[in-house]
């Protein structure tokens, strides 16, 4: 048995020897001699590999004979036929509803939840057929639908053993999932029973993962609504949830600044990084398919080259995930097909362009960028701040259980039911605006900070500043526990270099004309609002009652109203709050 983590990363699905926490499971599987089995472990820990280990070991005793893995989508099954031949288990993941068996030279099959739904009955022969093992790859999948989780009980309830696998144990709604275990908590509401678990906080802690740091940015937004208003807002500040999601959808707009500005940080992150990971690559996340080819000729024009473009609609789509994961190319757009299960371990860097926000897809999506190849590899995920984005990336170490019937808020502050309901209004209003003539007009994109371990670093920064540049040229190479300490050190070098840039920025000469007094309130008033934030972030206070108890302290109107001296002498005071 190695130690937690080992130094050079198996082929997929192969290694020879088992982590710790891959060890420890299969004991507690033989140990609890349960029909079904629940492990939640978070992406990138080596599910497949603790899964197969346990299925050539069933085989070997004798306690089946046949092998049916379920995975989310088409591209997944061949990953686990390839997986599986590795440790000489034959799986067939050709196998159609109009087969009824597998060839006899194949161990089992490979299917798809939505194969299962099409012709429950089918599967239901072929799991009767022999005494057989159940994977269910992403068990969540079995709630999609109320159809989906009766055809997979159906198919797969003569099953001799089932074991049930997830990176992201937890749903938005209450379907329940088939074959999971729900036990009353304190309050009497059905939780979800996990058999074992291992979660992001253990996994970062033991070496099995990358230490993920999210670069948050801002900036201000401008659009045209379809009663012919021009609105603008920054992200991140306290707006209204519609004002949000329609700054947020400006932001993503590939016609704006926003987005070229963050893909060229993000570039120039992936640069840094490929310095020590010399086939380092990116991922960005697309809404759309139109706005994935737009994020792809930004980045063609950024680095010179076309970037992998996977679509869902693409029959070759798998075949690219593929060749990327196998070459050195820098960057891959992709629509959803990258979200869930699909092993690209080279991955480093991510842009986080997507409206997707519920916790389930976030945590997908992130799981991406967290599949350690050696220790000290660090991956950076660039996300608008966006207020149900900040949330979900500093809960990102936090497990949580499917509830039947769940409170009205979770334990850790997040609503899902809310977040899917904000969701579903979301794409209502963007179908409302589409129809009548919703145009994003501009967007400015700014640094914001850094998130990491539930903590943030740094401040507003213009795109390539060297106080910008602080953050972008994090080393690629880094171990875990030194990483919150560097980030200090560089939020402190930045501040300085601010200090530097605005003393020596002075006039020179008393006759220089002063600049344009609406310049310098626009520049008072951005220097101000970041102040804020970034002092209610550490305190905890809403930004508006920031603002009134500057306007108590230092006199003077609302912000807007408020004279040059005056947006001055609050930015004074909050230096000094922030410094101390």
């Amino acid at each position: 048995m190695l130690s937690p983590s080992f130094p050079q990363r198996a082929p997929w699905g192969t290694a020879s020897k088992l982590r710790a926490w891959q060890q420890e499971a299969l004991e507690q599987y033989f140990r609890d001699d349960k029909r079904d089995f629940l492990v939640a472990a978070t992406p990138g820990a080596g599910k497949t590999t603790f899964a197969l280990t346990l299925a050539v070991e069933l085989l070997r005793q004798g306690e089946v004979n046949r092998i049916i893995v379920v995975a989310p989508t088409e591209h997944l099954k061949t990953q686990w036929a390839d997986a599986a031949a590795r440790v000489h288990i034959r799986l067939d993941p050709h196998f159609k509803n109009s087969h009824w068996a597998p060839a006899r030279h194949y161990h089992g099959a490979v299917v798809t939840y939505a194969q299962v739904a099409a012709k429950s009955s089918v599967h239901r022969h072929l799991t009767e057929d022999a005494q057989t093992l159940v994977i269910l790859d992403e068990v969540h999948h079995g709630g999609d639908a109320l159809s989906w989780g009766d055809a997979i009980r159906d198919a797969y309830g003569p099953a001799k053993r089932r074991l049930l696998l997830s990176g992201t144990p937890f749903r938005s709604d209450t379907a329940p999932i088939p074959f999971v275990e729900y036990l009353p908590d304190e309050s009497g509401a059905r939780i979800s029973s996990t058999d074992y678990a291992y979660g992001y906080g253990r996994a970062l802690a033991d070496g099995v993962v990358r230490p993920v740091l999210f670069h948050i940015y801002a900036g201000r937004m401008r659009w045209r609504t379809s009663a012919g208003d021009e609105l603008e807002a920054h992200l991140g500040q306290d707006n209204t949830k519609d004002v949000n999601a329609q700054a947020w959808r400006t932001a993503l707009d590939p016609e704006g600044s926003w987005m070229p500005a963050v893909l060229s940080a993000a570039d120039r992150r992936l640069t840094e990084i490929r310095h020590h990971i010399p086939d380092a690559g990116g991922l960005v996340l697309a809404t759309d398919q139109s706005v994935a080819r737009a994020y792809a000729k930004i980045l063609q024009g950024i680095t010179g080259r076309m970037p992998t473009v996977v679509l869902s609609d693409d029959a070759s789509a798998s075949e690219r995930i593929e060749k990327f994961s196998a070459g050195d190319e820098r960057w891959m757009v992709a629509v959803r097909m990258v979200s869930e299960g699909v092993d690209v371990p080279r991955l480093a860097v991510g842009v986080y362009a997507t409206s997707s926000s519920t916790p389930l897809f976030f945590a997908q999506a992130i799981g991406r960028f967290v599949r350690a190849r050696r220790r000290g590899e660090a991956a950076s995920v660039f996300l608008p701040n966006v207020p149900v984005l900040m949330g979900l990336a500093n809960e990102l170490e936090k497990q949580r259980d499917h509830a039947l019937d769940p409170p009205d808020k979770d334990a850790d502050g997040l609503d899902d039911s809310l977040l899917e309901s904000a969701n579903r209004e979301d794409d209502a209003s963007d179908a409302l605006t589409q129809e009548f003539s919703y145009q994003a007009i501009s967007s400015v994109a700014h640094f914001d900070r850094v998130v990491f371990d539930g903590k943030e670093f740094g401040q507003l920064a213009e795109p390539g500043t060297p106080e910008e540049e602080e953050f972008i040229g994090f080393p690629g190479l880094l171990e875990p526990e030194h990483v919150h300490e560097l980030l200090m050190q560089r939020a402190a070098r930045q501040s300085r270099l601010r200090t530097e840039r605005e003393s020596k920025a002075a006039p020179a000469e008393t006759t220089t004309l002063p600049a344009p007094l609406h310049r310098t309130l626009k520049e008072q008033r951005q220097l101000l609002n970041s102040l804020v934030g970034l002092y209610a972030r550490q305190t905890g206070q809403p930004h508006g009652s920031v603002h009134a108890e500057l306007r108590r302290v230092c006199g003077g109107p609302a912000v807007a109203q408020a004279t040059v001296a005056q947006l001055q002498s609050r930015i004074e005071v909050l230096r000094k709050r922030v410094r101390s």
